[in-house]
């Protein structure tokens, strides 16, 4: 762990799979999911009040709309959700023929493209059929395209500095993977391997880039985030949180030099829960000395 980083529990929810964190610059919030608890959360730090809005479905991640509102995935449709009134309205589905899937991670990309993965429903956490996610982009005037079939779980995604680089994980595979990316088009394409996950690291899940350039990592079942450099490989440092189902992170606060960090308590047998009294709790690392950038809008 970085020498002055300083970890705690901010958000005491056991949430089943908390999930997908944003932070809201404009009402300085923190913006999560419960994946199999079907919530949305925002979480105020100044009050340490929580808002929630329930979904009908599983929802895999929550984005702030330029328009107003957030844009969720629920099962496997996109909805529009009205955080005021808590009301959603269907925007579109996919994996029509795949009724068993649905929704995982989110990010929208700097263009206000909205980049979305879906995977197989778990029987256990993580144990799914493979091969049956995708993912995919909503354009401004919802139009849908799939880029990636064949997914394991669709997982943490973000982009290089100068956008032309995104970084994708599909957990199953152990890697974190790079693609040249056309912010024009928002076409993929010479997929590569940029980080190939250590045995005791577990499955690379959510992450986020810092304003060097380099990744966070969250490693569920690991029970840490681990921090690499995309151009050597190499991994930097390893901060360790107190729930080994570390599932997510961003950067947030003030001045974004907070790193949030989302887990789960989905899976863990009676002792494990007794060993982890804090699965399922939102952590705020501070103290890296690094910095990430502000989410961006989904323009649609």
């Amino acid at each position: 762990m970085t020498s002055s980083a300083k970890v705690e529990t901010v958000v005491k929810l056991g949430a089943l799979v908390g999930e997908g964190p944003v932070w809201e610059e404009s009402e300085q919030t923190l913006l999560f999911v419960d994946i199999a608890g079907q919530k949305i959360h925002r979480w105020s730090p100044a009050t340490n009040q929580i808002q929630s809005v329930e979904t009908s479905d599983m929802v895999g991640f929550v984005v702030p709309r330029r328009s107003g509102g957030y844009v969720a995935g629920v099962g496997r449709s996109f909805m529009a959700v009205d955080w005021s009134t808590q009301a959603m309205t269907h925007l579109l589905e996919v994996d029509e023929d795949k009724p068993n899937n649905r929704f995982n991670d989110a990010k929208v990309d700097p263009t206000g493209r909205l980049l979305a993965g879906t995977m197989g429903r778990e029987v256990r956490p993580a144990e799914l059929e493979r091969q049956q996610g995708s993912l995919f982009s909503l354009d401004s005037d919802l139009r849908v395209t799939k880029h990636l079939s064949q997914v394991d779980i669709s997982n943490g995604m973000d982009w290089s500095l100068d956008q032309r680089t995104f970084f994708y994980i599909d957990s199953l595979s152990l890697t974190v993977d790079a693609f040249d990316y056309d912010t024009t088009t928002g076409h993929l394409d010479n997929r590569r391997v940029v980080y190939r996950m250590a045995e005791e690291e577990g499955l690379p899940d959510g992450m986020t880039i810092d304003l060097e350039g380099r990744l966070w990592v969250a490693c569920y079942n690991a029970g840490r985030v681990i921090n690499i450099d995309p151009a050597t490989g190499v991994r930097l440092h390893t901060v360790s949180l107190p729930a080994m189902k570390t599932t997510s992170c961003c950067f947030g606060g003030p001045d974004y030099s907070d790193l949030y960090v989302t887990s789960a308590s989905l899976g863990l047998d009676q002792s494990e829960r007794g060993r982890q009294v804090e699965a399922g709790n939102i952590f705020k690392v501070t103290g890296l000395g690094v910095k990430g950038r502000a989410s961006c809008f989904f323009s649609g």
